[in-house]
């Protein structure tokens, strides 16, 4: 039977942006802002503590994700589930698009692996991905938030697997942040059951562009960023993101939806960077963010 550690793990998670315009459910970008997690096992009981986003509002017992996921990954590697101490620090924002829900459950997945002795034996990198993706729902989220960088990924035969590829140093993002959310449910319901085969074949071809793009030719960003599954059909859920895509792309930058949205994501570099935030709408934040190329970070402390 596994056994746990006596000490507290500590996992930060990067947000992230999938999609990306064309790679609808299979690109994605790890940014450079994270939560952090930090949980020990405990004599008895669940407490949970959160301070930053969703302070206040999140379920605090065993509906909480973090949790969820965790109890997942002690499930799949045959321990029981014990009783802990888990305190989540959230900078990412809910219901924007820039991935908190793959946070969280790369999170709890890697945190539940720190706490057992051996536990990276018992679940490699693969499984944990795998793992994750299958939580969530899609693999385009938990791949950048698991590996880093600029990832992609598909399922096929029930499994989720993922590449990286590098990213041109050039290339830099800026996030428009809305104040209010969006359900990814509702975004996603709003998409059309069937698409014209011309436009599945134009979205084909602009994210194969886009991964040559983003990894050495950013001067194709703003055509290999068109997309014509997914992002105008979300308008009526969000009018003012869609309204923000289109000018910025008329004035020459490549922006696209982050994730389900609300939130922009414009592809700058470093010439532009400051001048693009001239854009933000009133009352939106506005974030000038490098790739994050780490992925997850564990630290298993004392």
């Amino acid at each position: 039977m596994p056994t746990f550690v006596t000490g507290r793990v500590e996992v930060s998670v990067p947000a992230t942006s999938a999609n990306l315009g064309p790679g609808y459910d299979s690109l994605g970008l790890a940014l450079d802002f994270r939560d952090t997690v930090t949980a020990q096992v405990a004599g008895s009981g669940l407490t949970i503590t959160v301070e930053g986003e969703g302070a206040g509002t999140v379920a605090l017992d065993e509906r909480h994700l973090v949790h969820r996921a965790m109890t997942s990954a002690f499930e799949a590697m045959g321990c029981p589930v014990p009783a802990v101490r888990v305190h989540c620090e959230n900078r990412i924002p809910h219901g924007r698009g820039l991935g908190s829900s793959s946070a969280a459950i790369v999170a709890g997945i890697c945190a539940a692996r720190g706490l057992v002795a051996g536990g990276s034996l018992l679940m490699d990198d693969d499984a944990v991905f795998d793992l994750a993706a299958r939580l969530e729902g899609h693999p385009d989220n938990v791949a950048p938030a698991f590996y880093g960088g600029f990832t992609i990924a598909a399922t096929s035969d029930g499994r989720s697997r993922a590449a990286t590829v590098s990213v041109d140093p050039r290339v830099q993002v800026v996030v428009f942040v809305p104040r209010e959310p969006v359900e990814t449910k509702l975004a996603r319901r709003l998409l059309p059951a069937v698409v014209p085969h011309a436009d599945a074949a134009a979205n084909a071809g602009c994210a194969a562009l886009l991964v040559a793009a983003l990894s050495r030719q950013p001067e194709l960003l703003l055509a290999a960023t068109e997309d014509r599954l997914h992002q105008d059909y979300r308008e009526p859920a969000m009018p003012p993101t869609l309204a923000l895509v289109r000018a910025l792309r008329a004035d020459g930058v490549p922006a696209v939806v982050s994730g389900a949205g609300p939130t922009v994501l414009a592809f700058v570099d470093a010439a532009n960077q400051s001048a693009v935030q001239q854009w933000v709408p009133d009352g939106w934040a506005v974030m000038a963010l490098s790739i994050d190329r780490r992925g997850v970070q564990v630290d298993l402390g004392e």
